[in-house]
Order: structure tokens, then C-alpha cells, then sequence
């Protein structure tokens, strides 16, 4: 079978209403294996990502990145008639993804108990900067935020630094990763059960901020236990050492783990420092890392002797998990990312006279040996409405163009 054909979620209908890049992330990676997702958009304007690094055209590439595999219908839930058709939708979906602040849902009279009302089967997933309950639930809060609350700003950067943030919203992505798996845990559920699932357990309430806390391992516990808080140490990782990037003489950096302790005896011998990989003071962890500056130095003392491309292969050989620092262009061109199809290539409309060729990343996790292929980047705005409002709600053209036509109703395609 052809891993065109791997679908799992097939079958499976998604109305998005999430907006920026937490719940859209969500309803990605559930349209990237199969379901059908409808992406409701504000008119005129549609969801703010278009706009986010726009450096050409009328839609960035971000936001055909995180909405691709989905529909794109125009639709105002601050109006009657666009909350109506939600609820129609709803009747004819399995899950709703939606990440506004708590109670925006209910003041557009879309409150849980009403969906219940339309879909008695209806997956809710929601995604707020604090979840649906608690003393700070309606506070507002992006990833920025959250990254901070969560305790993971306080370790990035360097320590006579003030905190910095990672490159990427990782906050929302982490965040769309639980609510995806949240929404298909919920879904799996649902198909083993043999009776009705209450309406709250089929509600799935993400945090920004406790999904940041989440991936923090052992930060509260350690902390708890030992009362170790963790500070900031740059490249390195609290507790393990040697971690690192290190520089080379062609003038670029790679980075090497070598601090396993089977790892670290032939590290050292490779780097031409046999002392280092006898001294019984560094045969663990905790005795490398309290002579991690010393270890980094010696490290570093060979890296810049050699280029990128020398010292990565006489690692590999040695069995060193080492690596080159990719930019963009490095991934394009690498032949790993390649073999496993994940850059995909398309034709996108960038505001020049013909469409430009643009790679984006491909659906992970893999299933059949490479990527599944994207079916399609992120729609233009309303692109589907005249489609989903026929296909699914199975409104004539004449009633389509009702809905459409005038400004009142707040629907546009």
C-alpha cells in the first residue's frame, strides 16, 4: 500500500476555529492524516497569521505552512447568522478545535452544553493560555507568556544574560501536539466506548502554559526534593557535560553530545586527550559536569584545529553523536531530510508574476518509510466556503448565494 493511501483519520470531520498557531497546529497534524478540516475564518481579514513575516504577497508562508491539508470557509461568529451555520456545521462534525480565550464561546451562545445540544457526540478541544478553569483561567496570554510561566524562559539563554526566547511560538506547538493527541485519545474513546461519554470527558482542555510546564522534566521535582532550582547555562545542559557547541576552523560551529559514559572514553581519546578518558573523576555525569569548563576547553582546543566536515567525520567514525548546526538552506539541501520526502515542494503565489517553487516540511511522525505527502498548503482566504457549504450542509446554490450575498448575514466566500 502507497502511503498516499495511509489516512487513519479519514472519515473524521474538523471544524477549526482557532486562530494564530496553538489550535491551527492541532487541526495540521489531524488534517495531515486524513481528517477533514474547515478552518472558519474571520471576513475581510481572516486569521492574523496570513499577515505574521509577510514578506511578499497576500499570505505568508507561515500560514500556509500550519493550514495546509485544510478548507478555508469565511464565516462571523459575532453575528446570527454565522453562529447558525456553526451550529450546522457542528451537527456534521466530530470534533470542534477552537483556542479563544475562555468565555468568548459562550458569548456567542456556542457554550458546551448547546453543542451538546446540535452533536451529542461532539469532541470539544480547547486551548487557552491558562485552561477553562482556575483563578487565572480568563486571563488572555500567548506562548511568550506561557513559556515564561512554565518555567522554561528562566533556562534559555546564558547566565549573566537576562532570559531569551527560543526562534519559534514553541509554546503554541507544544500546546497543538497535546491537543491533537488530546482530540484523538478523546475520538478512540468514543469508538470503544459502548455507551455515551459524558459531555465533560469529552471536553479537552489544553494550557499554554501547563503543556510548557509538561515537557520540563524534572524541573518541580528536583527542586522539590533537593531544592535545586536550575539556572541558565547556555549551550549546555544542566548535569550533563560534555554537551556543547564547539567551534571549527573553517568558521562555523557543530555541536557534540559526547556525555554517555561508554561515549565519553572514546571522545576523549579521539580529541587526543587520553588523560581526560582515564581519570576516574570523570567517569560519571556528575564528576564531568563539575569540570565541564575544563572538559569544553579541550574540546574546543581540537574542534578549531579542524573543519566542520573533518571533525563531523572522525566523530561519526568513532561513534560521537555529532552534528552541523543547519540553517534553512542546510536542510534543503540535506540528503537525510530528502530520502525521508520532508520538503515537499509546491507552487505558491508569492506576489511575483508567476508562482514561485517552495519547499515546506513534511507530516511527522512517518508512516510507511517517508513522509506522507501534503495534499495541499494553506488555502487562500474563504477558498472552500461555496464547496463545504454545499457538500456539507447541503445548502442549494440559491441558498448559498442567501448566505453569501449580503452583508448582514456576516458570511462571505
Amino acid at each position: 500500500m502507497s502511503n498516499e493511501a495511509v489516512r487513519p483519520l479519514a472519515g473524521i470531520r474538523v471544524l477549526e476555529l482557532g486562530n494564530y498557531i496553538a489550535a491551527p497546529t492541532a487541526g495540521r497534524m489531524l488534517a495531515d492524516f486524513g481528517a477533514e478540516v474547515i478552518k472558519v475564518e474571520r471576513p475581510a481579514t481572516g486569521d492574523e497569521l496570513r499577515r505574521w513575516r509577510l514578506y511578499a504577497g497576500d499570505t505568508s508562508m507561515l500560514y500556509r505552512t500550519i493550514n495546509r491539508n485544510k478548507k478555508s470557509i469565511v464565516l462571523d461568529l459575532k453575528t446570527e447568522a454565522g453562529r447558525a451555520l456553526v451550529l450546522d456545521l457542528v451537527r456534521e462534525c466530530d470534533v470542534l478545535l477552537e483556542n479563544f480565550r475562555p468565555g468568548t464561546l459562550e458569548k456567542w451562545g456556542l457554550r458546551p452544553e448547546e453543542l451538546q445540544q446540535v452533536n451529542p457526540d461532539l469532541v470539544l478541544t480547547r486551548i487557552s493560555a491558562y485552561g477553562q478553569t482556575g483563578p487565572q483561567s480568563a486571563r488572555p496570554g500567548f506562548a511568550a507568556v506561557a513559556e515564561a510561566v512554565g518555567g522554561l524562559r528562566e533556562l534559555v539563554g546564558d547566565p549573566d544574560r537576562p532570559p531569551v526566547r527560543t526562534g519559534v511560538s514553541i509554546g503554541d506547538s507544544i500546546a497543538g501536539i497535546y491537543a491533537a493527541f488530546g482530540t484523538v485519545m478523546a475520538l478512540f474513546q468514543r469508538v470503544r466506548s459502548t455507551a455515551p461519554i459524558p459531555l465533560p470527558e469529552r471536553i479537552i482542555d489544553v494550557a499554554l502554559n501547563e503543556s510548557i510546564l509538561s515537557v520540563m522534566e524534572s524541573l518541580v521535582p528536583d527542586y522539590l526534593a533537593y531544592g535545586v532550582e536550575r539556572q541558565r547555562v547556555g549551550g549546555r545542559m544542566e548535569g550533563i557535560a560534555p554537551s556543547n557547541a564547539y567551534p571549527c576552523s573553517d568558521g562555523y560551529s557543530i555541536i557534540i553530545a559526547g556525555n554517555g559514559d561508554g561515549i565519553f572514553q572514546r571522545y576523549m581519546e579521539i580529541i587526543e586527550r587520553p588523560d581526560l578518558a582515564a581519570d576516574p573523576g570523570l567517569r560519571d555525569n556528575a564528576g564531568r559536569w563539575g569540570r565541564r569548563e575544563e572538559l569544553d576547553a579541550a574540546i574546543s582546543g581540537w574542534t578549531v584545529r579542524h573543519t566542520r566536515e573533518e571533525a563531523l567525520k572522525i566523530l561519526d567514525e568513532a561513534g560521537v553523536p555529532s552534528g552541523p548546526i543547519y540553517t534553512a538552506a542546510d536542510i534543503c539541501a540535506d540528503e537525510q531530510y530528502a530520502a525521508r520526502n520532508m520538503i515537499q515542494q509546491f507552487p505558491v503565489d508569492t506576489g511575483a508574476a508567476e508562482p514561485t517553487t517552495v519547499g515546506f516540511p513534511g507530516i511527522v511522525p512517518v508512516i510507511g518509510g517517508a513522509s506522507l505527502p501534503i495534499r495541499t498548503i494553506g488555502p487562500d482566504l474563504g477558498e472552500h466556503t461555496r464547496e463545504v457549504l454545499a457538500s456539507v450542509l447541503r445548502l442549494t446554490d440559491d441558498e448559498i448565494d442567501a448566505v453569501t450575498g449580503t452583508a448582514e448575514t456576516g458570511v462571505a466566500v
